[in-house]
């Protein structure tokens, strides 16, 4: 039961928002309202808004009833800014519009696209967005603006305060401008003249304070997002300009922004980076100072510390291990419109750097993959502090910015307080070249002392960066709630008068975002403080940033990994809090919303900054959850598994039977008629359902260099669809393909019982699924001799399965894919097909790293290749697609929009994947095998006899 005036708001709200979008349940209101800051408020309402007038109305009952509201676009935030224990305002799918005009001088964007998809967009044209934040992979465009990111190359020139050009905003009244639009802002003036009269008075009043004019100007200089944007009062006379400059940086507590127009940057293909190392921190400053007029684009600082938390991790030069204990280094990236020019920045920056000492001579290289990896170091540093934190410990993340020329006495004594205040471990690095430094360490919550630690090493902070430096308290990051009690600190009293009439002007009611950026209360940073209790090892080293969220397929549908992890802590911390309750209810919650719709993919580990595969936590709870019947059941199959395939083969038989007799649409209809009638109990009957099949292989025939392929178990039993004009199993069709190629195909024995594991492994059998695994293992094995010659597996699930399992056994499996890119394709003749190929990556594929072999392989058969945006997992998940559909739809709802006109069909590597694509795409879905094959001939008799005599691998 919601507490008034909340019940009254959820029931004005579902006049317009349908009841879905209106979340108030406990587990996704913990959920939902997580964000990557260490403070924790659990909103009463969640709201999902699709559309400008949704937002408007909102605000209108919001105001009426006189309730807080908080916008929220990713929740990568970091100081508080995106959390409420009142209404929290999320972004629908309504919000991820993207205009590129001709020459894409500009970029038009809603807030709900991610910078990296707009990025990506732009990438033909050669331009990009200003910000570029850590966060980009992840942070939307709402985000981003509203907190004025940066990153490690825009600096202060390419902000969005810098770059922009109009904006669609929302007020707290709920009135709609327009900046870009002359009627827009017409109406404006006559409905809110007296405001932008208040507006052009404040730039004025500002503007003729010289002393005041003149901080602000010097504030500015260097990174500072603390505090609202008062530079926007002395850089513009316009009302609207200096308005729509306020909006940037003011964490969603002045109004929405529904809508920003960039000005785009040039991206540069040509780059080149080099590792520069001094003999200690104070050398590497002067050398920012000196860089700082030289054609760089980054320069990144990183001290001892920070580079001891990851010389020991793969790929880090060898180099940094013998360093000494004052040394510090520099990583600086300089890019150019071509060859000549970046050769001609080389050189301006080499001489820049003859009058520093460095302790070996500075090479700049331009091979993306060394490049690659001195960046890795860089990007690495955050995760290696977190990966080693102490279970219930948070990693902290902030970030201050000094003078250029002060740089190296401030850096000296940050370390000096972490030594004070025993953060041990904590390392700095920064964006130098803006005087940015960001400082990393671990922070328990758990204690009175702790919190008190905390509190006296930030008053310390703050006195040194404000005081002494005269620096930024928040350089990128945003002020937040962990930084609002210091606002006044550094800016004084008549700056921080100034941003209270601001928010007065702008908020009246004080209801957007209330607690952020303004707030008067001095310990505010020290309340809320989210506690991180020991929930499982799996997950333990999750830090909740929310990187993993754009790669879930379960994400907004039911929860996310970090959303996943947030609700399980709760239900562990509760377990020994007498709120049994509370326990309960979240864990009856937690069964379909965080275990059933899991479609454990892994995914979310590779966007980790830790690494962490909340799959695993899934799988590990399915398999504590099973009855005593259910790992009888698991037993049996995995001991009879010839048996469960012709389960599975009789119930194809009986759909294929009925779909002859009264039709494929007659079938899905009854199919989800009954399915509905028994509480989703029984399976979804997908239209692109495969016909059975029991592959039975011949003996070996042919001559040549001989290949062990092994038919995945779906492959074996699930043929073509009934509607898919190609009829050829697809055991058959790589039997085929490898044979045109010149190769003798061998399968292993008792390959009717063999399997690899996984669908006993995502079912929580882990110790069933494994011993399936050694079987085949065994097998694979023998009919190798020994691994001497290849094995092939065709569907990428089962090879990335097997890969994993003989990770320390050194027998080698090659995914299909794989083998064809490098084995294949100069065996055959390929022609080229006009019909693009429309390809779905496979999550298992991508987390082998063979995503671009895959295109490779694709390109050689099409002149267009298609990977549809916004799709990467596509839900189906084994069996998913059949016992939670939804969960298949959610994750493909873009597929068909990014299908284009001409397509006719789609490849993947996955039997199962292709049942759902072809169902929510309305084409088949294939093997790549079967456009391979159709799109290849023999080499002719004398190229293919003498690539039969060489040796193969």
């Amino acid at each position: 039961m919601l507490p008034t005036p909340y019940d009254r708001l959820h029931a004005d709200l579902r006049a317009f928002i349908p009841a879905e979008r209106l979340i108030v349940d406990p587990l996704r209101t913990l959920a939902y309202g997580t964000d990557a800051s260490f403070y924790r408020l659990i909103p009463k309402i969640v709201a999902v808004v699709q559309n400008e007038d949704e937002v408007a109305r909102l605000l209108h009952h919001a105001r009426a009833l006189g309730t807080p509201v908080t916008f929220r676009a990713a929740g990568t935030s970091l100081s508080g800014q995106a959390v409420s224990d009142s209404v929290l305002v999320l972004l629908g799918e309504g919000w991820r519009g993207c205009t590129i005009p001709p020459g894409a001088a500009t970029v038009t964007l809603q807030p709900g696209i991610i910078g990296a998809e707009a990025n990506r967009k732009l990438a033909p044209f050669g331009r990009k967005i200003g910000p570029d934040p850590a966060s980009i992979a992840t942070a939307k465009i709402g985000g981003i603006a509203a907190n004025n990111s940066s990153g490690m190359c825009c600096g202060t020139a390419q902000n969005s305060y810098r770059t922009l050009a109009s904006m669609r905003l929302l007020l707290a009244d709920g009135t709609l401008l327009d900046t870009g639009d002359a009627a827009s802002r017409a109406a404006f003036g006559k409905s809110h003249g007296p405001l932008l009269a208040t507006l052009r008075d404040l730039g004025e009043r500002t503007r003729a304070d010289a002393d005041l004019a003149a901080r602000i100007h010097r504030k500015f200089a260097i990174k500072n997002t603390t505090g609202y944007s008062l530079n926007a009062l002395v850089d513009f006379e316009d009302p609207f300009e200096i308005l729509q400059h306020l909006m940037i940086g003011s964490e969603g507590t002045l109004g929405f922004i529904a809508e920003i127009t960039y000005r785009t940057v040039p991206e540069y293909a040509d780059k080149a980076s080099a590792l520069l190392l001094f003999p200690d921190i104070a050398e590497a400053c002067r050398a920012v100072a000196l860089l700082k007029a030289a054609p760089v684009d980054a320069v990144e600082l990183m001290d001892r510390a920070a580079l001891h938390s990851v010389q020991g991790k793969p790929g880090m030069p060898a180099v940094i291990r013998g360093l000494d204990e004052r040394a510090a280094c520099l990583l600086v990236e300089t890019r150019a419109a071509d060859a000549a020019a970046l050769t001609g920045n080389i050189t301006a920056i080499n001489a820049v750097l003859a009058g520093c000492t460095l302790l070996h001579p500075a090479e700049f290289s331009t091979d993306p993959a060394e490049c690659e990896k001195y960046w890795k170091i860089r990007k690495g540093l955050f995760p290696a502090v977190g990966a080693v934190r102490k279970t219930g410990t948070t990693v902290i993340i902030e970030d201050v910015a000094f003078p250029i020329d002060r740089l190296a006495e401030a850096t000296v004594e940050l370390q000096h307080l972490f030594e004070h205040y025993g953060y041990h471990e904590a390392i700095i690095f920064g964006h130098a070249l803006e005087g940015n430094l960001h400082f990393v360490f671990t922070q328990a919550f758990d204690t009175d002392a702790e919190v008190d630690r905390y509190r006296r090493f930030m008053d310390a902070v703050a006195a040194m960066v404000v005081n002494t430096y005269e620096g930024s308290l928040k350089a990128e990051h945003g002020t937040g709630r962990n930084m609002a009690p210091f606002v006044e600190m550094e800016w004084g009293a008549q700056a921080y008068g100034l941003m209270k009439e601001i928010k007065a002007l702008l908020d009246p009611h004080g209801l957007l975002n209330p607690g952020v950026i303004l707030n008067d209360d001095p310990e505010a940073h020290l309340k809320h403080l989210k506690s991180l209790p020991a929930a499982d090892p799996l997950v333990d080293k999750c830090i909740e940033c929310g990187f993993c969220e754009p790669t879930c397929p379960s994400h907004t549908f039911t929860l996310s990994p970090r959303q996943r992890i947030a609700g399980w802590r709760e239900i562990a911390r509760l377990s020994g809090s007498g709120e049994q309750a509370r326990r309960e209810a979240l864990h009856a919650a937690y069964d379909h919303q965080g275990i059933d719709t899991c479609a454990a993919c892994g995914l979310c580990s590779t966007a980790c900054p830790v690494g962490i595969e909340t799959g695993l936590l899934i799988k590990a709870l399915r398999g504590r959850r099973a009855t005593p019947a259910q790992r009888r059941l698991g037993r049996f199959a995995a001991e009879h598994f010839e048996t469960a395939l012709g389960v599975a083969r009789t119930g194809l038989k009986i759909a294929d039977l009925a779909r002859k007799v009264v039709g494929n649409d007659a079938v899905t209809a009854t199919a989800g008629a009954l399915r509905r009638l028994s509480g989703d109990r029984l399976p979804h009957v997908p239209r692109s359902l495969p016909t059975p099949l029991n592959f039975v292989p011949g003996p070996a025939a042919g001559g040549g260099p001989a290949v062990v392929y092994v038919p995945s178990c779906s492959s074996r039993t699930m043929g073509p669809a009934a509607d898919d004009p190609e009829k050829t199993p697809l055991p058959q069709k790589v039997e085929g393909l490898f044979r045109k190629a010149g190769f003798r195909v061998l399968y292993p024995e008792g390959l009717s019982g063999l399997c690899c594991g996984m669908a006993l492994e995502s079912k929580g059998f882990a110790q069933e699924a494994d011993a399936k695994a050694d079987e085949m293992v065994a097998a694979i094995r023998a009919a190798s001799n020994d691994g001497h010659l290849p094995v092939v597996i065709d569907t990428s699930p089962c090879a990335f399965r097997l890969k994993r399992h003989l990770a320390e056994d050194g027998l080698k499996v090659l995914d299909l894919v794989e083998f064809i890119h490098d084995h294949l394709l100069d065996r055959l003749d390929f022609t080229k097909r006009s019909e693009p190929a429309v390809l779905h990556l496979a999550c298992s594929l991508r987390r082998m790293g063979l995503e671009g072999k895959l295109q490779a392989v694709a390109a050689k058969c099409a002149e267009q290749v298609v990977v549809p945006d916004g799709v990467g997992c596509c839900g189906f998940a084994g069996d998913k697609g059949f016992t939670q559909p939804d969960l298949n739809a959610h994750a493909l709802r873009h597929l068909k929009a990014g299908v284009p006109q001409d397509g006719k069909a789609g490849y993947s590597t996955s039997r199962t994947c292709e049942i759902g694509l072809a169902h929510h795409s309305g084409m088949p879905y294939r093997s790549i095998v079967y456009l391979v094959d159709a799109c290849t001939t023999a080499k002719v008799p004398e190229a293919q006899a003498a690539r039969a005599a060489e040796p193969a691998f």
